[in-house]
């Protein structure tokens, strides 16, 4: 009953504007009468005619509203999804080299700030009031940049990208939160990220922000040039010779 799309656009623009006439839904969807008054019949179910003659949702017609509305956020959703999932996850590897450029990045920013709140001297360096202003640093770095294009610089150098599992777009709460557990609690992120043995997952606050980190560049295994792989080859050496009839 509802699988036309237009009778779906007549219940949206009718929940919108609370009451329309058979005028109204004509101009505004440019159908010829005879094809509206089908389509109007057909959703007797879903609309009520006052007696001013202009159509209003009835009690169905308002359930089907939201049945519809939430079957468009899930096509959505589902589709972003599907985008998401088309990029492998990136490798220990590559995102361990994106963090130690990330640091080093980071570290040059500290250093090249001027420091208003206390001497900076190399003595100094390894003062703790020094490590927090660093870690605090770093995590607002991290957290700008990831939240604004999913990458940090050292992420764009690597071609790595930071999305969200339900594919929706970044946000700056999630990359907080993601980098929260990098910045100032890696070796218990790293622990219990590893004990929930899913390979999306290298750290546990990637899975409690709902994000993963994926490669925009992933290495493709080549095929052998004649095609044929080397387990079939192996099946050849190893089956016996079959007599000629």
């Amino acid at each position: 009953m509802l699988s036309h799309p237009l009778r779906r656009q007549i219940l949206l623009y009718l929940s919108e504007k609370q009451e329309c006439s058979f005028t109204d839904f004509a101009n505004v969807f440019g159908v010829d009468t005879g094809k509206l008054s089908f389509h109007l019949r057909s959703l007797e179910a879903f609309l009520t005619q006052p007696p001013n003659g202009k159509y209003k949702l009835s009690r169905v017609g308002e359930n089907a509203i939201v049945l519809i509305k939430d079957l468009e956020t899930w096509a959505v959703e589902t589709e972003s999804a599907k985008k998401t999932s088309i990029r492998p996850v990136a490798s220990w590897r590559k995102r361990s080299v994106a963090f130690l450029l990330d640091v080093v990045i980071a570290g040059i920013i500290f250093v090249a700030m001027p420091n208003i709140l206390y001497p900076f001297t190399l003595e100094a360096i390894f003062v703790n009031v020094n490590i927090i202003f660093f870690l605090v640093l770093f995590w607002a770095y991290l957290t700008l940049l990831e939240g604004f294009a999913g990458q940090s610089l050292g992420k764009l150098l690597m071609r790595l990208k930071v999305v969200r599992t339900d594919g929706k777009n970044m946000l700056y709460d999630r990359a907080a939160i993601r980098n929260f557990g990098k910045v100032f609690l890696l070796p218990v992120d790293l622990a219990v990220g590893w004990r929930l043995k899913d390979k999306r997952f290298i750290r546990y606050f990637d899975k409690f922000a709902g994000t993963i980190v994926v490669d925009l560049e992933p290495k493709i295994a080549k095929p052998p040039e004649n095609g044929t792989t080397q387990e079939q080859l192996a099946e050849v050496r190893e089956s016996p010779l079959q007599p000629a009839n």
